[in-house]
């Protein structure tokens, strides 16, 4: 294996997943037995292999070459976004829903996956700030400096919102939803819960396999580690993983969306970043399409290419082409996709080439079946949100 610039070809080789049913009928007592009270000092020792950004909150990717090993992510590989460090759950954690709700209430854990019917899905998980470090190519911008990593591909497990929502009754000019973690970030002189909030019309791309948000009890047919939002969290397909709130305990319907400052304030896409602009931008919510290269292997002289890539967050919407370029963009051929392809989920794809210019570079590019094309260049932003230009690996550096 030749190495990528910027990067070690490092960790330990991916695991398979145990399926979701074996998992979901562990008595839940015990999964909570097991976590309860794990907070930020502890270091999960299936995390060690990650590359971290930070340590203090916890902000970690992958290799990108164990990135790709297998379509459904190991948990070990899956990267974690963190904004404070991890809460201290207690025996009776519970999750409240209030707001314009008939009958607000709250429940245990336990009680929530006793009361409604059982749910997973698979979906793609990602962080808006992927690919931030190409920001810092044309301007220094902020943030957790992510290369291509804070991506995965899981088989999430729990319950759907909309049949809380059912239970509860909503009210009249009911129109968005919030949720707040119980993690406490540090904002100036004092702290808040990270936060975020989904329009209620989500609900609507709901179908039997996909629900519109889950409240995730489980990754990968085992219980949330803490790093990953025990003992519940919610994961919003086709939405940047911001929206997808950990230690999920108070959900509020509103006719608005959340006054929270990761909703109100950050996370939005702006250009130069006036106060006026920030109050104008909406929410980013959906991803948008994108692609990388992850590994490069020598062999009988080629170089075979291994990468993903992610459609636009849409229902139905799919990855239709990934083109290779070896000259900079000159000219461009087609990857091959991998057999495996679902809603809101990500698309693996391989590729084999040879190099005449070592001066070039190696480009990727994808379209998905909306058409939208990754762009050649994307302006710069200066919370270095979203960044999907073409991927450029030097031919030098494999």
């Amino acid at each position: 294996m030749q190495p990528l610039a910027r990067r070690q070809f490092l960790g330990r080789s991916a695991t398979g997943f145990l399926g979701a049913a074996s998992a979901w009928v562990m008595p839940w007592a015990v999964a909570a037995n097991a976590a309860t009270g794990m907070c930020d000092e502890s270091i999960d020792p299936g995390k060690a292999d990650l590359i971290y950004r930070s340590r203090a909150p916890r902000n970690g990717e992958p290799p990108l070459d164990k990135l790709v090993e297998s379509w459904i992510t190991p948990t070990p590989q899956f990267y974690i976004r963190s904004h404070g460090p991890n809460p201290q759950i207690s025996d009776d954690f519970r999750v409240s829903i209030e707001g314009l709700v008939e009958r607000p209430q709250e429940f245990t854990v336990q009680q929530l996956l006793e009361k409604f019917p059982a749910s997973s899905c698979t979906c793609t998980v990602g962080c808006a700030g992927l690919r931030r470090y190409e920001f810092n190519k044309m301007k220094k911008v902020g943030g957790v400096q992510w290369e291509e990593g804070p991506i995965g591909n899981a088989v999430w497990s729990g319950i759907r919102l909309s049949d809380v929502l059912k239970h509860v009754g909503l009210k009249a000019g009911a129109k968005h939803v919030w949720f707040d973690g119980a993690d406490a970030v540090p904002e100036g002189d004092h702290t808040i819960p990270f936060g975020g909030s989904v329009p209620l019309s989500k609900m609507q791309d709901e179908d039997k396999k996909m629900p519109g948000v889950l409240l995730a009890t489980h990754i990968n047919g085992q219980p949330l580690p803490p790093d990953h939002g025990f003992p519940i969290r919610t994961v919003v397909p086709g939405y940047i993983g911001a929206r997808s709130v950990k230690w999920l305990q108070k959900i509020v319907v509103s006719e608005a969306s959340s006054p929270n400052h990761y909703v109100a304030d950050a996370y939005k896409m702006v250009q130069t970043g006036a106060a006026i602009e920030w109050d104008e931008a909406p929410p980013i919510y959906r991803y948008i399409v994108n692609a990388a290269l992850c590994s490069a292997e020598h062999k009988d002289g080629e170089i075979h290419l291994k990468g993903f890539a992610l459609p636009s967050g849409y229902k139905d919407c799919s990855i239709t082409r990934v083109e290779i370029s070896t000259d900079s963009g000159k000219s461009w051929s087609n990857a091959t996709l991998g057999k495996e392809a679902a809603n809101f989920c990500w698309q693996l794809w391989t590729a084999t080439v040879t190099i005449t210019n070592p001066e070039s570079d190696i480009c990727v590019r994808a379209t998905d079946s909306l058409g939208n094309l990754m762009p050649e260049t994307v302006p710069w932003n200066p919370k270095g949100y979203l960044y999907n230009a073409w991927h450029r690996v030097s031919a030098k550096s494999i």
